[in-house]
């Protein structure tokens, strides 16, 4: 950049390291002032005013402007005027972020995003650099300006766009952007180039010297400078280590430099022992050779061992034998067993024949004998009969007369009026205590009908207790699995059933339980789904049945025969089917198709097919149901409705369920539902309780009852024996009354009578005693046939038994030679099988002793004679290569050691001529060093120096008296001013000084490093807040002259204050904003 190259007090950039264009002269302390100046304003005219100064800036959405701008910026001086808020701060704020400048440097935020006005998505900048004169920035490519927009969004990113005149994008990225920014010398961080509120307030309430002395530094960009020449010291300590480090290096490479001479001048041949290795490779080739054929004449003479061996077929031959031996016999077996079962079959028959003809003749038998013991009974009675009519004749025919006789009938008179008294009596006390009885029978059959009644109650409830613990368990399980619902068995089921589909026993693999594989839109309608699915909850889908046999014996593992679930085989689709004809739709309620969730076709296609759930509503209330369902016009389709509370409604009844139904499947909260148990549970086993002690109560007075009824049972029974003791001692004295009334001539007669009677009672039993005897021969003789036919049944049984055990141990002996004979086929086969791979590999030698004889060929054309074996030669070839190696590792190979030492000595010669220009480099860097230090400090010293004589130029306008003591030792830098009039007096800190002296103060040390800066453009923001309009007039007059005397730089001053007392002038343009008010009024 040859625009940058003046005399000593020009900065070098901070993006640099300083330049050197030859020789700088550095002016003494001692410079006249009005040198200085000469000299400055000479160095202004000078350069170049029409490159990198600010054409106009435009800002949308920024801070909290909605719009700012256009501002058309003149050349030289430009005021930007009015009071707060109406976006002064704003413009200069978007002037270091619209140049790529950070957030923090503005001092108005930490972040970009801050800059959106609040509300908006992004905020736009747009910045015009002139881009004319004698050295401008790509010229060609540009045009007169430089058009850069940034766009920064409300997350904080921003974009740039670098345009030419003609508005066409040039570049998006920032480093064209800091090039643009070098070449026209602007820094936006400089607090010289543009000077904010928050860095003149930390300057003007700064109390430390130091920070004052960095703050010149900064200005002057003496401390870039600075860090530089630091970092270039630091450089070198390291490459001097580096140095250091190599040379060490060096005399390793020099080591080995030597070495590799001495070896490449000690180099001897190794020919012969090379040649002697060839040779032995010869030799090696044609003993491989050798061997190869050694081994096919090995193989064909086993080959011919083998065909030669007959031993399994003999062996095979003999077992065919044997088998065909059992098999004949185990057919004899069979054919006596066939005859066997034959004959077992028709003694079966016969023996059944005559165990129903020993049925009829037993019952004959039985018959005739109690016709016998009828005739024998009646006998008896007969011949008792006449016994006793023999003896009343006797006592009649030999009795003491009639004398007592009236006597006798008046007792007997007596004692039967007696007996009918007592008989009345006791007859009374029967009826009373029959009646007594039938009561206590009453009460006792109440009191046994509440005790069953109460007793079925108890078993109800317990088995209803029982049920909801293991429903309870169920519930349990079903915390940690779900499946366990359908059955405890229900996961190892599933986990048995993907094992076998894995196994690939399923041709498809079967999917259940239904009710685990479906779920509910709206679960308030579990119980009403629940009720129609109860008998598919725990049912099975098959593809064929080939998977249902299947199926059926993985249930057997887990579940008994009976209560195994149902399974259903149905050919399984990818589709649902389509029921949008002949399925019901109510506007109101939904079906039971419309209220499941599932993923599976396959389920949805069985509950249409099995169940029909497409025709069946779901209706909440009951009451509802059955006016829709059972009304004049029933809905289209339905076959049948559930409701919320399990009832099942058809058109033309309706069933309830008895007790409330509980979700036990399809619930989506187990844990609710196991709270729900809890309480039922502890309901039943308190209703158990009081049903067991009421129980106990009903036991105990059923067995008082019992007890009292046996006892008034046994009192009638007592009754009921003296009833009939008097009524037979009265029948008695009838007896005799009559028996004496009777006349001695009709007893003889019936007892003649009684005498016929009695002999044709004998021969009755005659005949009945001979045909009981006929009847128990024939059935003796039958039994004895029968017996005959069991015991030759049994015999037959026997036999075959024993043809069973033979059959047996003769299917044994077929199946063990089968399997001999398999094995003995298996080793034939084995056997050809090998003399096949044998020959097969007789093939492959031959063909690899061909090969190998071709190679050895190729090695040696003429056949070797070789004495020793492969392995020998081989060892000798491993010891000469060994050898060889060796000899080649401590001598080397001629080629390798040659190129060892070609790179040995290149890469010595490489690194001390590279340390020999690094040690040049490392002296004359010194030299520059020392050079430029001392032109540093002249800079240094000769900026400090002009700096304060432009501050004292500056203070004497206002009639003040000002210093400036730079310390470069200590870094520190000391202003003092004296007030107009106290030029005697010691105090000269400026914080005894007022806010307009202050701030005069600081425009005259702006001013200062104006003078002996260099920049396109100078922002200076409300420099003059804190001034009366005395110091402001001065201040004004002093920066319009110094922008007279730098015509060709740009100045930009922000300030609340009017600027009527300005001299009108072509080179001052001044910027009025309005206020935000004015704005929308006009608007």
């Amino acid at each position: 950049m040859n625009k940058r190259k003046y005399c000593a007090h020009n900065v070098v950039k901070p993006s640099k390291t300083p330049r050197t264009d030859g020789k700088t002269h550095v002016q003494d302390e001692e410079v006249d002032e009005e040198d200085g100046l000469q000299q400055d304003h000479s160095l202004s005219s000078s350069s170049a005013g029409d490159i990198g100064v600010i054409e106009s800036i435009t800002l949308r959405n920024f801070m909290s402007h909605p719009s700012l701008g256009p501002f058309k910026f003149g050349p030289n001086v430009n005021f930007i005027v009015g009071n707060n808020g109406t976006g002064k701060s704003a413009i200069l704020t978007a002037l270091i972020v619209g140049l790529g400048g950070k957030a923090t440097t503005t001092n108005r935020g930490t972040s970009l995003k801050g800059f959106v006005k609040y509300g908006e998505s992004s905020a736009d900048i747009k910045v015009k650099l002139k881009n004319r004169g004698n050295d401008p920035y790509k010229g060609d490519i540009y045009g007169d300006s430089i058009c850069i927009e940034h766009r920064i969004s409300s997350d904080g990113c921003r974009t740039c766009k670098i345009k030419s005149k003609i508005g066409h994008v040039i570049s998006t990225k920032k480093e064209e952007l800091t090039a643009i920014l070098d070449h026209f010398g602007i820094q936006v961080d400089n607090p010289v180039s543009v000077l904010n509120q928050e860095m003149s307030k930390q300057f003007l309430h700064s109390k430390s010297e130091a920070d004052k002395y960095k703050f010149f530094m900064k200005a002057t960009l003496l401390e870039q400078m600075k860090r530089d020449y630091i970092h270039i010291k630091q450089t070198k300590a390291l490459t001097r280590d580096q140095v250091e480090r190599q040379e060490e290096c060096l005399k390793d490479l020099r080591q080995l430099f030597l070495q590799k001479k001495e070896r490449y001048e000690r180099l001897s041949s190794l020919d012969d022992m090379r040649q002697t290795l060839e040779e032995l490779k010869k030799k090696m080739a044609w003993c491989l050779v050798r061997e190869k054929e050694r081994q096919v004449e090995q193989l064909k003479e086993q080959i011919e061992k083998e065909e030669s061996d007959c031993k399994n077929e003999e062996k095979l031959q003999l077992c065919q034998n044997k088998v065909s031996t059992a098999e004949k016999r185990l057919q004899d077996i069979q054919m006596k067993l066939c005859t066997l079962r034959e004959e077992q079959e028709q003694l079966a028959e016969e023996s059944h024949k005559m165990k129903e003809e020993i049925k009829v003749k037993t019952k004959a038998q039985k018959n005739q004998e109690v016709v016998y013991f009828r005739a024998e009974n009646k006998l008896k009675q007969l011949e008792k009969e006449q016994c006793l009519l023999q003896e009343r004749i006797h006592k009649i025919s030999h009795g003491s007369g009639r004398r007592s006789h009236e006597t006798e009938h008046a007792q007997h008179l007596k004692k039967i009026s007696a007996f009918k008294k007592q008989l009345e009596k006791l007859e009374t006390e029967s009826s009373a205590l029959n009646q007594e009885i039938k009561d206590k029978q009453q009460a006792l059959f109440k009191g046994r009908e509440e005790y069953d009644k109460l007793s079925m109650e108890e078993k109800n409830i317990q088995v209803s207790l029982e049920f909801k613990l293991k429903r309870k368990k169920q519930l349990m399980a079903s915390r940690s699995n779900r499946l366990k619902r359908f059955g405890d068995h229900m996961p190892e089921l599933l986990e048995l059933i993907d094992k076998a589909f894995a196994q690939g026993r399923f041709i498809k693999k079967p999917v259940g339980p239904i009710g685990a594989c479906i779920s509910l839109k709206d679960p308030s309608l579990a119980v009403a789904v629940e009720s129609c699915l109860i008998g598919f909850i725990k049912t099975f889908c098959c593809d064929n049945y080939r998977d249902e046999k299947v199926l059926q014996g993985l249930m057997s593992t887990y579940f008994p025969k009976g209560s195994r679930p149902q399974i259903i085989v149905c050919p399984f689709t990818d589709r649902v089917y389509n029921v949008q004809g002949r399925g019901v739709h109510h506007p109101e309620f939904p079906s039971v198709l419309d209220c499941l969730n599932v993923e599976n076709p396959v389920i949805i296609n069985c509950l249409i097919d099995m169940r029909s759930i497409e025709c069946v509503l779901i209706i909440k209330d009951h009451a509802r149901a059955r006016k829709i369902m059972q009304g004049s016009t029933p809905p289209r389709n339905c076959r049948e409705a559930f409701t919320a509370g399990g009832d099942h409604v058809y058109y033309n009844r309706s069933y309830t369920p008895d007790k409330e139904v509980l979700v036990k499947y399809l619930g989506g909260d187990p844990e609710a539902e196991i709270r729900l148990v809890e309480s039922e549970l502890e309901n039943n086993q308190a209703q158990l309780l009081r049903f067991q002690l009421h129980l106990s109560s009903v036991k105990e007075d059923i067995q008082f009852m019992e007890e009292k009824l046996r006892s008034v049972i046994r009192a009638c029974k007592t009754n009921q024996q003296c009833i009939n003791e008097v009524k037979v001692s009265i029948t008695e004295l009838e007896n005799i009354e009559e028996a004496q009334a009777e006349d001695i001539s009709s007893l003889e007669e019936d007892a003649q009578e009684n005498e016929q009677k009695i002999e044709s009672e004998r021969k009755n039993v005659k005949e009945a005693r001979d045909e009981s005897k006929n009847h128990e021969k024939g059935l003796m003789n039958i039994n004895q046939k029968y017996k005959d036919v069991k015991n030759k049944m049994e015999q037959l049984s026997d036999e075959t038994e024993q043809l069973k055990e033979e059959q047996v141990k003769a299917e044994t002996v077929c199946s063990k030679l089968d399997q001999t004979m398999k094995v003995l086929e298996k080793k034939l086969e084995d056997h050809q099988a090998n003399i096949q791979a044998m020959r097969d590999e007789l093939s492959l030698r031959e063909e690899e002793t061909q090969d190998c004889e071709a190679k050895a060929k190729e090695i040696s054309p003429v056949r070797q004679q070789v004495d020793q074996s492969a392995r020998s030669i081989d060892v000798e070839i491993t010891r000469l290569r060994q050898k060889i190696t060796t000899q080649e590792s401590s001598h080397g190979d001629k080629e390798q050691v040659i190129r060892e030492y070609a790179e040995a000595h290149s890469n010595y010669k490489s690194k001390s001529s590279q340390l020999r220009d690094l040690r040049k480099f490392i002296d004359r860097l010194d030299n520059i060093m020392i050079d430029r230090q001392d032109r540093y400090k002249s800079l240094r010293r000769s900026l400090s120096v002009r700096c304060k004589l432009y501050f004292n130029n500056f203070m004497m306008q206002l009639h003040c008296c000002g210093s400036m003591i730079f310390d470069h030792v200590t870094e520190t830098l000391s202003i003092s001013v004296k007030p107009p009039g106290q030029e005697k007096n010691n105090v000269s800190d400026m914080r005894s000084l007022s806010g307009g002296e202050r701030s005069f103060s600081t425009v005259c040390f702006i001013l200062a490093l104006w003078e002996i800066t260099e920049s396109p453009f100078r922002c200076l923001d409300e420099f003059d807040v804190y001034m009366d309009m005395h110091n402001r007039s001065i201040s004004m007059n002093m920066l319009v002259a110094l922008s007279e005397r730098q015509h060709l730089r740009q100045f930009i001053f922000i300030t609340p204050q009017s600027t009527s007392h300005l001299p009108k002038s072509a080179n001052i343009t001044i910027h009025q904003l309005q206020d935000p008010e004015k704005v929308a009024e006009e608007e």
